[in-house]
């Protein structure tokens, strides 16, 4: 994905970020799926996830899978 921030998306604080200002993660609705980025650095880009993707990522997170 481009180095784009798509400013005029509204991007949120994911609910399991450390409110301590480490392991922030933002995310997204886009029109190609969701994106998600770093908070702490918005300008370096995000991924784009498919709609199933990030379904899936949801599910292994939940699961303990990814820390």
């Amino acid at each position: 994905m481009p180095l784009s921030t798509h400013s005029s998306t509204a991007w949120r604080k994911s609910s399991r970020s450390n409110g301590a200002g480490g392991a922030c993660v933002e995310v997204a609705e886009l029109a190609a799926g969701v994106g998600v980025r770093d908070s702490k650095a918005p300008d370096a880009g995000h991924l784009t996830l498919s709609p199933r993707a990030w379904v899936a990522l949801l599910a292994e997170t939940r699961a303990g899978r990814h820390g």
